[in-house]
C-alpha cells in the first residue's frame, strides 16, 4: 500500500465512521516499533505502522486509524482525546476500534535487561542498577566510601 492510498482509506473511513472530514496527512512512518500509529499533536497527522498491515492485514491496519482518528477528532473538537479519557472510550467503542494493537514479534523492548551491582568498599553497601554508572562521580550514600562494580550481569 502507497502513501496515497494509506491518505485515501483514512479520508475515507473518516467519513464513514464519524461524519467528518480528515483534513490533515496520514503516512507510514517505518520507525514506530512498538506502537501500531500515532496522532500528532502539533501538526494534527497520523502516523501509522506499516509492519502492523503487512503482519496483521488490512483489518487491524483499519482498526488502528480507527484509534488514531478517535483522538483526532476528540482533539480538533477541544474533547478529551487521551486513552484515560471518558469521551474518548465513549467514541472508540461506537466507531468499534480497538483499545491496543497487536504486538509485532521479534520486537526488542527498549527497557535494559542488565544488572549492574556496585559495593561500598568500606561499609560493603551493595548497590544494584539497570545503568552502569561512573564509579569515579558517584559515592555510597551511607558512609561516602568508594564504589566499585561486582559484577555486571544479563538478567531474564
Amino acid at each position: 500500500m502507497e502513501e496515497q492510498e494509506l491518505q485515501i482509506l483514512v479520508e475515507e473511513i473518516s467519513l464513514r465512521y464519524f461524519q467528518k472530514p480528515f483534513k490533515h496527512k496520514a503516512r507510514f512512518n517505518s520507525r514506530l516499533k512498538t506502537t501500531g500509529g500515532r496522532y500528532l499533536l502539533r501538526s494534527h497527522h497520523i502516523e501509522i505502522n506499516p509492519k502492523q498491515l503487512s503482519v496483521y492485514g488490512m483489518e487491524a491496519l483499519i482498526g488502528i486509524i480507527k484509534h488514531e482518528l478517535c483522538h483526532y477528532h476528540l482533539h480538533i473538537e477541544g474533547k478529551g482525546y487521551q486513552h484515560r479519557d471518558s469521551s474518548f472510550k465513549a467514541l472508540l467503542a461506537k466507531v468499534g476500534g480497538p483499545r491496543f494493537c497487536q504486538s509485532l514479534p521479534n520486537v526488542k523492548r527498549s527497557s535494559s535487561s542488565m544488572q549492574h551491582t556496585y559495593i561500598c568498599t568500606q561499609c560493603q553497601k551493595q548497590y544494584t542498577r539497570k545503568r552502569r554508572m561512573d564509579v569515579a562521580r558517584y559515592v555510597c550514600g551511607i558512609c561516602r566510601g568508594k564504589l566499585v562494580l561486582l559484577k555486571s550481569e544479563k538478567s531474564c
